[in-house]
């Protein structure tokens, strides 16, 4: 792992290119939104985080969770939480609202959460899957 010297982000590669900005308030981000989208966010990261070990950084535009690499981002909006998993491999589902294939490997899946329900079995296994990302467990074997 590499530490940016100016902003103190960690990433797997040396010199990895990223907007050098220190990190907000996460607070921020739910500001305008209604209790449940932060209840929704809140299930998120009590899932994500018995993975294993996760950094939360609220940054200017989004929340991202890293590990090695970010694997996945959330927005806030007013009645919804908005987000992004980085995945290995493209699942079709009509829960994301875009795909974006970057490689055969780093496929961006968007989505909508209306509710912490939401955040089910499928769901969860989806977030293990982009954790596995998060790590680069992908990248070995």
């Amino acid at each position: 792992m590499w530490t940016c010297p100016r902003c103190g982000r960690t990433f797997a590669n040396r010199n990895q290119t990223h907007t050098c900005a220190n990190l907000g308030e996460l607070e921020r981000h739910f500001a305008g939104s209604v209790p449940h989208v932060r209840a929704t966010f809140e299930r998120v990261l009590a899932v994500v985080t018995a993975f294993g070990n996760v950094e939360v950084l609220p940054e200017k535009t989004r929340i991202a969770l890293h590990a090695r690499m970010s694997f996945a981002a959330f927005m806030p909006r007013r009645e919804w939480l908005a987000g992004h998993l980085v995945l290995a491999r493209e699942i079709r589902s009509r829960r994301f609202t875009r795909i974006d294939v970057y490689s055969p490997r780093n496929v961006v899946h968007q989505f909508k959460l209306r509710a912490p329900e939401e955040v089910d079995e499928e769901f969860t296994a989806w977030l293990a899957e982009a954790y596995q990302v998060g790590i680069q467990q992908h990248l070995r074997g």
